[in-house]
């Protein structure tokens, strides 16, 4: 199984890779099924059903939109952002939808799409079942998918721990650990970044990796430029006012400041800016998920802001090592707030965000791993507990939080050699194991933690 990092940074929409970006991937998939095997044109309704995850938190996270919208032919790459809503107005209102985007059906809401708020599947939290109907009622198909965490969707013949698509394709660095890919740096000379880089030629040649890699850089600093223009009250009932907009215009009207840690709130501004648009349904960058988007762009701006000497090198290097540490994450354990908890989101991206300032500091492939470690360490055991289903409390803040101990991680790994007690190999099995024993509670299903604990009432009362 080999992971390209253009498959880790996916450009989508918010609020969630897993429960927006997903579903809409899957329902697209379901749809371009049914035209390749020719049945488009004989049905005449479609019914989709989530389960688990999907089901508790999904209103919330966006799922009904994503995937009518998805069904409708649309990706979240390309899908117009600003036109989604008067899009899914009116298929619910004229109960009508554009199958595969050229063929028109019945769509009633109330009959054809299910939220199964106590029901899973068995193979991972987040599940769909799409079933096909011809004008006799009679099923033509019926196919399960997963959204397995950040925008990756698998079908319904994925079991145990297999999360990725099967890939023939051959590396020439191939990695599965920690350990290997040090190894491999040391046997070749090479960074992280490079053998990143030289492994990406499986896939495209190396000019245009490094063109798609600055391209994803353009979209998260606009994603960062809209978070700080735009102000108001995010969607969803919380009443939660956005807050980028005015932590800058504080900041910039104190230019001179003497504070010592002034930088760190540019940092926090940068994250928060991210994880609003990201609530808001905005254009945002998987990294490795939407939840945790604002992580790997903070750091990465920091990088460019305050660090003398940065430049588009930079940039690559930053993304290529932070991908390499994302995909072990993948591999290895998971990157799916349902499955894991948040320690699988805010960690997964503190880490690689941790790993890649270091390598564009100037750190060893040692000291890399050093920082990752530590960047994860000290998100073990995170839950996933958003208030009202919604990725908004404590979810951006946690974004914001999440950006500075990666930068504390770095500096911690580069004033040492790289050697450290907890290898990176260990903190991952540990947070997998945690994940594991975590109850599910805690994971995206809104029915504990601050999610209980703030209202008082179940997700499910909340939606209803």
């Amino acid at each position: 199984m080999v992971i390209s990092a253009l498959d880790l940074f996916k450009i989508g929409i918010g609020p969630s890779s897993s429960h927006t970006v997903g579903p809409m991937l899957a329902a697209a998939q379901f749809s371009a099924y049914l035209k390749d095997a020719g049945l488009l044109t004989s049905v005449t309704r479609v019914v989709a059903e989530m389960f688990g995850s999907l089901g508790a938190t999904g209103k919330g996270h966006g799922t009904p939109k994503a995937v009518l919208l998805g069904l409708e032919g649309e990706e979240p790459e390309s899908v117009d952002v600003a036109g989604i809503a008067a899009r899914v107005a009116y298929i619910r209102d004229n109960h009508r939808l554009n199958l595969g985007g050229c063929h028109s059906i019945s769509y009633n809401h109330s009959t054809d799409f299910f939220l199964h708020r106590r029901k899973s599947l068995p193979f991972h939290p987040n599940g769909m079942i799409f079933s096909a109907f011809d004008e006799l009622g009679t099923t033509l198909i019926q196919k399960t998918f997963y959204s397995v965490g950040g925008g990756f969707v698998v079908d319904g013949n994925a079991h145990s721990d297999d999360c990725l698509i099967e890939d023939s394709r051959q590396l020439p660095y191939e990695f599965d650990s920690g350990a290997e890919l040090l190894a491999l740096c040391a046997r070749h000379n090479m960074s992280i970044a490079e053998l990143m880089l030289a492994n990406e030629e499986a896939w495209r040649p190396t000019d245009v990796t490094r063109a798609q890699l600055l391209k994803l850089w353009c979209f998260m600093k606009e994603c960062i430029d809209n978070g700080i223009a735009n102000s108001g009250i995010l969607p969803g009932g919380l009443q939660v006012p956005r807050r980028a907009n005015k932590l800058h215009l504080q900041l910039i009207a104190r230019p001179d400041s003497t504070d010592p840690l002034a930088v760190l709130d540019w940092v926090t501004l940068y994250a928060l800016a991210v994880n609003e648009e990201n609530a808001a349904g905005g254009r945002v960058v998987t990294a490795p998920t939407n939840g945790a988007a604002g992580i790997i762009p903070a750091v990465l701006n920091y990088y460019l802001e305050f660090v003398p000497g940065a430049n588009s090198e930079g940039i690559v290097t930053f993304l290529l090592t932070a991908a390499a540490i994302g995909t072990l994450y993948k591999k290895n354990a998971s990157i799916s707030g349902a499955e894991v908890g948040c320690q699988g989101e805010i960690g997964s991206a503190c880490s690689m965000a941790a790993g890649a300032l270091t390598a564009v500091l100037g750190g060893t492939p040692e000291q890399v791993e050093n920082a990752a470690e530590i960047g994860m360490e000290h998100n073990l055991g995170l839950t996933c507990d958003p208030i009202g289903g919604l990725v908004q409390v404590p979810c951006i803040e946690r974004n914001a939080m999440g950006s500075i101990k990666a930068i504390h991680a770095s500096r911690i790994a580069l004033h040492g050699d790289g050697t450290h007690f907890v290898s990176l190999d260990k903190v991952i099995k540990t947070m997998r194991k945690t994940g594991e024993d975590m109850h599910k509670r805690y994971k995206e299903t809104s029915r504990g933690g601050l999610a209980l604990h703030v209202l008082e009432v179940p997700v499910n009362i909340i939606e209803c």
